[in-house]
């Protein structure tokens, strides 16, 4: 295997949902091997593989499975990755769980819940994929944040504090792993239009179009944009960094 083979394996997980999908398919079309993660919409993940390998181009997508409530089920996927289409020498950390509570209604699992989700996954995947990326001298991380990991968010201080990890797993890690040619950045998303705000009502939803500057909320292929653009020898003078496209929601 050499480095441009290497290059051209990526992992996204959390690959079913809006920005996973988004983040997918731009990848694909730009002739890069996709390996999508899934934990309950593997339907959905297989689906997509599908529609993208039938597409044709040489480049092909296909679906794996992880709890990511389980350590051991992450590690047994990165191993199958590697084994299956080669070690990634891109991952993007997207898998993301939300909750909305008071934090006096939030009990500890649910707390832990975020975490293992939201932090410790990429903890563990970034670790797996490490070694060969040095070896390698390249590599791209991008973690998938939030705005509420900027500023916090009432009744999401669980998802909040997930995501304020994830921005300081950022930091530290470029700083480590730079020395090995290796970018580790973050974006941030402001309000996207997705599933997971789907939970909203259509007057909150229309409260936040309105608090935000250009006046309505993100796309899953805006996110998706900023994803592959720190990917990209554009961006090969970036790391550690947060993008936020945010609309102005947070300046």
């Amino acid at each position: 295997m050499n480095v441009s083979d290497f290059k051209h394996t990526v992992l996204v997980t959390g690959g079913s949902g809006d920005i996973g999908r988004a983040v997918v398919k731009k990848f694909h079309e730009n002739y890069y091997n996709v390996a999508v993660h899934c934990s309950s919409g593997y339907k959905e993940a297989e689906d997509l593989c599908g529609e993208l390998n039938a597409k044709g181009g040489g480049n092909v997508a296909k679906a794996f499975r992880a709890d990511f409530r389980d350590p051991s089920s992450i590690l047994e996927m990165a191993e199958r990755i590697s084994s299956e289409m080669g070690p990634a020498g891109i991952l993007v950390n997207n898998a993301g769980l939300s909750i909305t509570k008071l934090i006096t209604d939030t009990s500890f699992d649910e707390w832990r819940g975020i975490f293992s989700v939201n932090t410790d996954a990429m903890f563990l995947l970034s670790k797996a994929l490490l070694p060969e990326m040095i070896r390698q001298k390249f590599g791209k991380i991008v973690n998938i944040s939030s705005i509420w990991g900027i500023c916090g968010a009432s009744c999401e201080v669980a998802y909040s504090a997930s995501k304020a990890a994830v921005i300081g797993f950022t930091k530290a890690l470029a700083k480590e792993a730079g020395p090995s040619g290796i970018n580790v950045n973050c974006v941030a998303p402001g309000v996207i239009d997705t599933k997971m705000n789907s939970r909203l009502s259509a007057d909150d939803l229309k409260s936040l179009s309105e608090d935000t500057p250009l006046g309505r909320l993100g796309t899953p292929e805006e996110i998706a944009e900023a994803v592959f653009f720190l990917c990209s020898d554009k961006a090969s003078f970036i790391t550690g960094q947060v993008l936020s496209p945010n609309g102005g929601f947070v300046i």
